[in-house]
């Protein structure tokens, strides 16, 4: 018998997420796919989505080129732009999207072969991240700079916002307002809202959003009222039990001992498939839908489940690690991590594509299909 871990991915909540936050947004909106998209699977989550995204958005050209390869026609974004001439002319072989953050970017259109035209750029101003972007004193030389190249077809003007997280945030205000005027006067659309600002910062939407982790059922916010629907369900079974005996300790360092007789449950998956090692006691977990809790250390290959209040539970019981009972983000919080880093890191498990709609079903290896 196959070990009974596996993920499966719901890419019918998938689209539903999309719609719900281009809608709550309005206007058009990129559906960003980087890093496998959050862990679910690139090329997959690209063709369930193709035909209602507007666009999809990347981290580099070598992720692109794996979607159009695939045979994804949909404009793809590619939010680092290019770091080389020879990737920027890929880049422009392959059709994408290029964001420009900083002068050699600039530059390396300005010296493009002359073939090398009908450029789609988003120009990326820093209001105030600091990370990556034009100043904003230099923005409008910038704008101007890449029109007189002759190789820009279209300049769409972007920022990134630090704070929209935090939904009274005056640094996000701050920001917003310091786009607008330093943008004031160029033409083309906008684009400010990732994805807590479309939820938490209405005043930051503008012809674009950049919808990201809020497409995988994450509330960056923690506020959010809307019908996230679970697309990533990480469930095993349990595949043995036994009775710990008040006092008894269980697991590395002992670091669990029971108070009173408990049941436990072991579950075939550990900080191997990517569940977080640092989930302690107490990480809420689901068995046969109901809530209960891991117990002592996360093990390489299994965890420890509480079944002393299932007393229906036992060896194959299914066990959700996250999805529509245990919010990841629950878990997350748990381990101290951030949901994003928890998502990115799952592996070594079977994934299974469905169609919630209709119960049909993909399965395979993740490494195999994407």
């Amino acid at each position: 018998m196959s070990r009974p871990s596996r993920a499966r991915i719901d890419l019918a909540a998938l689209r539903h997420n999309y719609l719900a936050a281009r809608r709550l947004h309005g206007g058009r909106a990129v559906a960003v796919l980087k890093a496998n998209a959050y862990g679910h699977g690139a090329v997959v989550c690209a063709r369930a989505l193709e035909s209602i995204s507007d666009a999809f958005g990347v981290a580099f050209v070598a992720e692109a080129q794996e979607l159009c390869e695939a045979g994804i026609r949909t404009p793809i974004l590619v939010l680092e732009g290019a770091f080389t001439p020879t990737e920027l002319e890929r880049a422009h072989q392959l059709g994408l999207w290029l964001v420009v953050h900083h002068e050699e970017q600039l530059r390396m259109i300005e010296r493009a072969p002359t073939n090398c035209t009908r450029l789609n750029v988003w120009l990326k101003i820093d209001s105030g991240m600091r990370r990556a972007g034009v100043p904003l004193a230099q923005a409008k030389n910038f704008h101007a700079r890449l029109l007189t190249t002759g190789r820009v077809a279209s300049i769409t003007l972007m920022s990134h916002l630090a704070r929209a997280d935090e939904p009274r945030a005056e640094a996000t205000r701050m920001q917003i307002e310091e786009f607008d005027a330093a943008t004031a006067g160029l033409p083309g659309p906008r684009s400010l809202a990732n994805s807590a600002a479309i939820l938490a910062w209405p005043s930051a939407s503008r012809d674009w959003a950049r919808p990201g982790i809020v497409l995988y059922s994450v509330d960056p916010t923690g506020e959010s009222q809307l019908d996230w629907r679970a697309v990533m369900t990480l469930i095993s079974e349990v595949f043995a039990e036994r009775l710990l005996a008040p006092g008894e300790a269980m697991g590395y360092g002992g670091s669990f001992v029971a108070e009173q007789a408990t049941r436990v449950g072991l579950v075939a998956l550990g900080y191997g498939d990517g569940y977080p090692a640092r989930a302690s006691t107490g990480t809420p977990v689901a068995v046969d839908d109901r809530r209960t809790r891991v117990i002592g250390r996360v093990s390489m290959d299994m965890l420890a489940v509480d079944l002393s209040e299932l007393p229906e539970a036992g060896v194959g019981s299914r066990v959700e690690l996250w999805g529509a009972n245990v919010r990841v983000a629950e878990v997350a919080a748990h381990a101290g991590l951030l949901t994003y880093e928890i998502l990115c890191n799952v592996k070594r498990v079977p994934f299974d594509y469905i169609e919630a709609a209709n119960s049909a079903t993909e399965t395979g290896d993740r490494r195999a299909r994407t």
